[in-house]
């Protein structure tokens, strides 16, 4: 086979991995969108109705580490399969609910899909393909769909919320998910490993990481003083300090500790919680600002930040080439800094701050810093590992992106919500006090972009990543089978 033949036989695995990624991502935006139809249609409570979006990522976020050590040990392929199949009828249950509880079960068994899936499809761009270029490409198309996908979200939410009704944003996964389930006979054969997910590592580790995610949600709606976020703060440090550990003297570890003796995964994940603070955290509050100040439909706001989607896209295109000749720290760096000056020039924002020459402008420069520091530290955390412990890598990079993001909306979120709060912030009017409290948020978003970006330069290599470094690839699989 020509080396051609090969790059296009291996276009089709990737796509598949990228759309599933994107389907998973965007699937968290859309439903945002549809939240006051689904309140209306089916008489949800407000106490009721977050959990339509914290159930979802409560699960996905708490089940990843699983999720990615069952693709290690059952096949990821295998697993991928199941877990997007997971999903198409958790998206057909959503779309035909009919009061919130029912909503809410499919939402939860949503993210459960999706902690199966996402792990495994990151795992997986590491085995299909033996061209360093094509690799490193389909990295920076999965770290750009983890962006681009609440873009996508908020404009096809929109959409089709307007234009049919809100039970279409669940509808929409099923025909995508078919797709990917069928393309994902285009994936690599199935590759089991020796071991077995121990029940002690497996409950502390999961128990734990839903203590952290569901203690961020809660202080993102009620604040830094709510005693359950506290109480749930404590219980999940005790739980994931027991699980740290059992897991080092465990013969069939959850997560291998071995995995944080290298410099470069450890300080990849911790600037990719960092980086995931910032970006999103920022989008969260631009977001509101928009639609709260300056009266943006939801539709509009989200058009709006289609230079956001440029700036992603130029950022993960460019990031590969650069990564053949610069070493990661510099290319991570460079995407945090940059970030971090957008958000910074976000936090300057008034009552009456033109799209065009501010918010355009600053938008792109947020995702191009953002494309091009996913993809350094995607690179820096899943390449060095050995087969039988990839699927873990990248859920632990998943994981600590999903926490990041969670940490951002609560974060920034709480701090907008304190200054604006503020009795003399109050008394210059609504409108003044809502940017005086997004504009503190998005100083503090410049400052975590900064850590991130110093972070990067304290830990990963100063050397480019060569062919040497990279997982040994499978095969690829040109059946149809298992």
């Amino acid at each position: 086979m020509t080396t051609t033949t090969r790059q296009r036989a291996g276009i089709i695995p990737l796509l598949v991995i990228a759309t599933a990624q994107l389907t998973l991502v965007l699937d968290d935006s859309i439903v945002n969108i549809a939240l006051p139809s689904i309140q209306r249609d089916l008489g949800v409570t407000v106490e009721h109705l977050p959990w339509v979006v914290n159930a979802y990522t409560l699960a996905f976020g708490s089940l990843l580490l699983l999720g990615g050590r069952i693709g290690d040990l059952w096949g990821r392929r295998r697993t991928l399969q199941l877990g997007i199949a997971v999903f198409i009828v958790a998206s057909l249950a959503g779309g035909l609910g009919q009061n919130a509880t029912m909503l809410i079960v499919a939402r939860a068994i949503q993210g459960v899909g999706a902690a199966l899936t996402a792990p495994n499809a990151l795992a997986l761009i590491t085995t299909t393909s033996s061209e360093r270029k094509l690799r490193d490409a389909a990295l920076s198309l999965y770290g750009a769909m983890s962006a681009l996908g609440i873009v996508v979200g908020l404009l096809l939410g929109g959409v089709l919320t307007d234009l049919l009704d809100w039970r279409w944003v669940f509808f929409i996964n099923i025909p995508i998910g078919l797709l990917v389930l069928l393309g994902s006979r285009t994936l690599v054969a199935a590759d089991r490993h020796h071991g077995r997910v121990g029940t002690l590592g497996a409950v502390l580790g999961t128990g734990g990481m839903v203590a952290l995610v569901y203690a961020i949600t809660r202080v993102g709606e009620n604040g830094f003083t709510d005693p359950i976020a506290l109480i749930l703060l404590g219980a999940a440090a005790v739980l994931l300090a027991v699980f740290v550990l059992t897991q080092a003297h465990s013969s069939s570890s959850l997560v291998p500790l071995s995995l944080f003796r290298d410099r470069n995964r450890s300080g990849a994940c911790l600037a990719m919680l960092l980086l995931a603070i910032g970006p999103m955290g920022a989008f969260y509050v631009i977001t509101l600002y928009l639609q709260q100040v300056q009266q943006y439909s939801p539709l509009r706001a989200g058009v709006a930040w289609l230079p956001f989607a440029a700036g992603l896209v130029l950022g993960a295109g460019t990031a590969p080439k650069l990564l053949l000749k610069t070493a990661p720290r510099s290319v991570a760096a460079l995407g945090a800094l940059l970030s971090a000056l957008a958000a910074f020039w976000f936090s300057v924002i008034s009552v009456d701050t033109g799209y065009w020459l501010h918010l355009a402008p600053a938008m792109f420069v947020l995702a191009l810093g953002f494309g091009l520091g996913i993809l350094a530290l995607t690179q820096a955390a899943v390449y060095r590992v050995d087969a039988d412990k990839a699927g873990i890598a990248s859920a632990l990079l998943n994981s600590a992106q999903q926490v990041g993001v969670a940490l951002g909306l609560a974060v920034l979120a709480g701090v907008a919500a304190a200054v604006t709060a503020q009795p003399e912030r109050a008394a210059r009017g609504t409108g003044e006090a809502l940017v005086a409290g997004y504009g503190t948020a998005l100083t503090v978003a410049a400052g975590v972009l900064f850590t991130a970006g110093v972070l990067a330069l304290a830990t990963l290599s100063a050397h480019p990543v060569t062919e040497q470094d990279t997982p040994e690839p499978v095969e690829m699989n040109t059946g149809v089978g298992n």
